[in-house]
């Protein structure tokens, strides 16, 4: 599975960063944004990055804790217009 992977020690387990990369259609507004930070909240999401240009989101999150696919029913559940998971080079 592509990725970057940061590896941490944190009370008895290592946690495993990966990013994740999806295309998404209409651009997120306020209120998508805004369901995002609530996003953050869930265990093992690290970051959330929009690229507005490449209409594309980018998903830090712990790969110990969280799948990909779970990544994306997140977004969609926030209102994000997820399409495609992207490979990461």
């Amino acid at each position: 599975m592509p990725g970057e992977f940061i590896h941490s020690q944190q009370k008895d387990y290592a946690m495993t960063y990966l990013d994740v990369v999806f295309r998404y259609g209409a651009a997120p507004g306020e209120n998508e944004l805004r369901a995002i930070d609530g996003m953050r909240e869930v265990y093992g999401v690290r970051r959330v990055q929009f690229n507005e240009r490449e209409h594309t989101v980018r998903v830090e999150f712990d790969a110990s804790r969280l799948k990909s696919e779970a990544v994306a029913r997140l977004l969609r559940q926030a209102g994000v217009d997820v399409r495609e998971r992207l490979a990461l080079a």
